[in-house]
């Protein structure tokens, strides 16, 4: 990697390598990030900061610029961020932001300036106002679906939830309801908190007072884990099952003992080595594992860092195609960026093949997910 440059005003934190700087060669690409490396989903933005490692130096020869900033986990904050970078640093895109809330308020912005961006969170957004907004994690229906297959498989009728009082939780409600009802599955207890809550002991008792068959747990990062060990505490001896949010060793380190068999949707990458062969993400899985692992230490590969390294991925596929139909800093080489993401490329990546259209900015299948399970504190193929 280039040099890194490191300033700081006020609250935001900007990285941007050295060649990024006023007077820098206008054929430069510019890649802005933004993640939550601060604050209460740093569980999600320090690995996604970390995997920037993979980014290259530069495609078909243009150099290619990172400006970081850290959103400490404030929509706000990411909002001021992204325009600052759009208008100062002169960004092509954008990724980000790791937190929910964050890469909505990025995506209002990128769509006015008429900016792509690859958001790190599979958010939903009102019809017409995601032209510019392409999604690195799965969609949420898409895990949902998986769970509700399982919980179908093992007789759940009645459902408990307890979940992010945020939009991340509001997913999980809307899309468990949407497909659990048609497989007779019912939510007769519904229960949110706070990012930041310490404390979830009035939320689990009405939980455990419902008597449900399972419980399914609408959180992300390590917070996901103060429900279930609250849960196993209070006697709750059923199936848990987490969202994709909660996949890092971390929930499995602070959760101990309580996380064993939990039942998650997450990105193959997690469980790459476990893959069959003929898997078609097994070996950029792989190769994002060994990249990783090397640099950040044994089992530090989690989902958040595989997003980024898949948003790295769809760069390195659509960059090139861009660069033949115009130049870098110009309104339509940001447009170029974004036709050639629609254009329905095959992008092999550590979480799934992404195949991005115009009318799908998801872009990922059934081969993006699997269910895994927690099996003597690691993570196990289901």
């Amino acid at each position: 990697m280039s040099k890194i440059r490191f300033t700081v005003k006020g609250a935001l934190t900007a990285i941007a390598l050295a060649t990024a700087l006023p007077g820098a060669a206008q054929a430069d690409i510019n890649v802005g990030v933004i993640v939550s490396a601060t604050g209460t989903t740093a569980a999600l933005g320090i690995p996604m900061k970390n995997a920037l490692m993979f980014m290259p130096e530069e495609i078909n020869g243009e150099k290619v610029n990172v400006v970081f900033g850290d959103d400490t986990s404030d929509p706000s904050t990411a909002t001021n961020l992204a325009r600052r970078m759009i208008t100062q640093d002169k960004v092509d895109v954008i990724i980000g932001s790791s937190m929910t809330g964050a890469a909505i308020a990025i995506a209002g912005v990128a769509n006015e300036n008429g900016v792509p961006q690859l958001a790190m969170s599979p958010i939903n957004l009102p019809q017409g106002s995601d032209a510019w907004t392409f999604r690195m994690p799965q969609q949420v229906s898409l895990m949902v679906a998986a769970v509700v297959e399982d919980m179908k498989k093992k007789g759940v009728k009645k459902l408990g939830y307890v979940g992010f009082s945020d939009a991340w939780g509001d997913f999980w409600v809307r899309d468990l309801k949407t497909l659990g009802e048609p497989a007779g599955i019912t939510m007769v207890a519904e229960e949110r908190y706070g990012r930041a809550d310490t404390s979830v002991t009035g939320q689990v008792l009405k939980l455990v007072a419902a008597r449900p068959d399972a419980i399914l747990i609408g959180a992300s990062g390590t917070a996901s884990a103060l429900p279930q060990v609250e849960l196993r505490q209070r006697g709750y001896a059923g199936p848990i099952y987490q969202t994709h949010g909660s996949v890092s060793n971390d929930f499995i380190r602070i959760g101990g003992k309580a996380v064993e068999g939990t039942i998650l949707p997450a990105g193959p990458v997690n469980v790459a080595e476990q893959l069959p062969d003929t898997s078609p993400v097994k070996t950029p899985g792989m190769e994002f594992v060994a990249g990783y692992e090397k640099a950040h230490g044994e089992n530090s590969r989690n989902q958040f860092a595989g997003h980024m390294y898949d948003g790295i991925q769809a760069l390195k596929a659509a960059l090139p195609v861009a660069l033949k139909a115009a130049k870098p800093g110009t309104p339509e080489f940001r447009t170029a960026i974004k036709d050639a993401l629609e254009s329905g490329l095959d992008i092999p990546a550590g979480h799934g093949v992404f195949n991005f259209t115009a009318t799908d900015h998801f872009g990922l299948d059934e081969r993006g997910r699997v269910l895994i399970t927690v099996e003597n504190g690691k993570w196990k193929l289901l």
